[in-house]
């Protein structure tokens, strides 16, 4: 059984996933832009397109509770246990 608080910590991690995509994907695009190469209207829609599959892969594998094939927001490899 899943609990509620489990539910919520899993739709916030969802979103700064999200969240980080896009902010890769402007910066991208206002990188691109002022080095003179501006990237098309259709390619950011596709790469919104794709955000948004994996925003839906991942609610459904929250809901489902899937195993995701990645780790998207954790530092528990970064964790020194000391003896």
């Amino acid at each position: 059984m899943v609990s509620l608080g489990a539910v919520l910590l899993g739709i916030i991690n969802i979103a700064i996933a999200v969240a980080i995509l896009v902010l890769i994907g402007l910066i991208i695009v206002w990188l691109m832009g002022y080095l003179g190469f501006p990237i098309p209207a259709q390619v950011q829609k596709v790469f919104m397109i794709i955000v948004a599959l994996i925003a839906l892969y991942m609610i459904v594998a929250l809901l489902l509770g899937l195993p995701l094939p990645f780790r998207v927001v954790g530092f528990s490899s970064m964790i020194a246990i000391s003896t």
